[in-house]
C-alpha cells in the first residue's frame, strides 16, 4: 500500500513539474513581447526627455557642452522619489556610449536605478535624470552588471546657468547628473545611487542574449528603433551614429 502510495506521488510530482515547464515555456514569448514593447517605449521617453534637457532654458548650454565631452550618456526618463527611500528600484533608463576607435555613437543598454542615499531630497513625485560619462573609467562602471555611482567612480551634479561654460572646464568627475523635478532643474548629485543591468529587457529588445559589452563595445546588435535616440545625442555630442551592427533579432 506504501509502495502503491508513493509510486501515486511521485507521478502526480512528475505531472506537476511537466505542466510548470510547458506553461513557463509557453508564457516566455508573451512576457519577452511585454519587455520589448516596454523597451521600445522607453527608448522613445529617452529621445524625447534627452531632446527637453538640451532645449531647457536652464540646463541646456550647460548640459550641450558636457555632452560634447561625453563617451557616455545614461537617460532616465522618470526616476521615483518614493523609491529612493525604499532602495527599490526608481526607474528605469537608457545607456548609449561612443566607440573608443571613433566617434560613432551606439546602443542603447537598459539599466535600472535605485537605493539612492537618504540624504537626497529631491521632492515630487518623479523626476528626470541624465548622466553623463566623461571617462573611460566612469564607462567602464556603468558597463558592469551593478555600478554605486560615488563609489569607484565620481559624480558630481552638472552646472547651469550663465557660469555653467566656465564651471565645465574645471569638471573633474567621471559622471555628472542633470536633474529635473517638475520642470525644474534640482542641481544634486546622485551620489550613493545603484544602477544595474536589465538584462531581461536588453534580450528582449535585441532578440538574443547580450551583455552591455555586447550592445555598446563590440556593436553586436543594434535596433533600427533606437535610430532617432542615437541620432539626437549624436547630435549634440558631435559625433556620428554607428554602423548598423546585427538587427534585432538576428542570430
Amino acid at each position: 500500500m506504501a509502495r502503491i502510495r508513493s509510486d501515486t506521488w511521485t507521478k502526480f510530482v512528475s505531472s506537476a513539474v511537466v505542466a510548470l515547464v510547458v506553461l513557463s515555456v509557453a508564457s516566455a514569448p508573451r512576457v519577452w513581447a511585454d519587455d520589448a514593447l516596454d523597451a521600445r517605449q522607453l527608448v522613445d521617453k529617452a529621445r524625447l526627455t534627452f531632446e527637453s534637457f538640451q532645449s531647457d532654458s536652464q540646463m541646456g548650454p550647460g548640459l550641450r557642452d558636457i555632452v560634447r565631452k561625453a563617451k557616455g550618456v545614461m537617460i532616465y526618463p522618470q526616476v521615483l522619489r518614493g523609491a529612493f527611500f525604499v532602495g527599490g528600484a526608481g526607474g528605469n533608463g537608457v545607456f548609449l556610449a561612443q566607440a573608443k576607435n571613433g566617434n560613432a555613437w551606439g546602443g542603447p543598454a537598459f539599466y535600472a536605478m535605485g537605493q539612492v542615499s537618504f540624504g537626497l531630497q529631491i521632492g515630487g513625485d518623479a523626476s528626470e535624470v541624465v548622466v553623463v560619462a566623461l571617462t573611460e573609467r566612469g564607462v567602464n562602471a556603468l558597463l558592469s552588471p551593478s555600478a554605486k555611482l560615488g563609489g569607484n567612480v565620481s559624480i558630481a551634479a552638472g552646472p547651469v546657468g550663465a557660469g555653467a561654460a566656465a564651471a565645465t572646464e574645471n569638471l573633474s568627475a567621471d559622471l555628472v547628473s542633470y536633474t529635473r523635478n517638475k520642470g525644474l532643474y534640482v542641481g544634486v548629485s546622485l551620489e550613493g545611487a545603484v544602477v544595474t543591468t536589465r538584462g531581461d529587457w536588453n534580450q528582449a529588445y535585441y532578440g538574443r542574449p547580450v551583455t552591455t559589452t555586447d550592445i555598446l563595445v563590440e556593436r553586436k546588435v543594434s535596433n533600427p528603433q533606437a535610430a532617432e535616440l542615437v541620432a539626437a545625442v549624436a547630435r549634440v555630442a558631435g559625433g556620428s551614429e554607428a554602423a548598423p551592427g546585427p538587427s534585432a533579432k538576428a542570430e
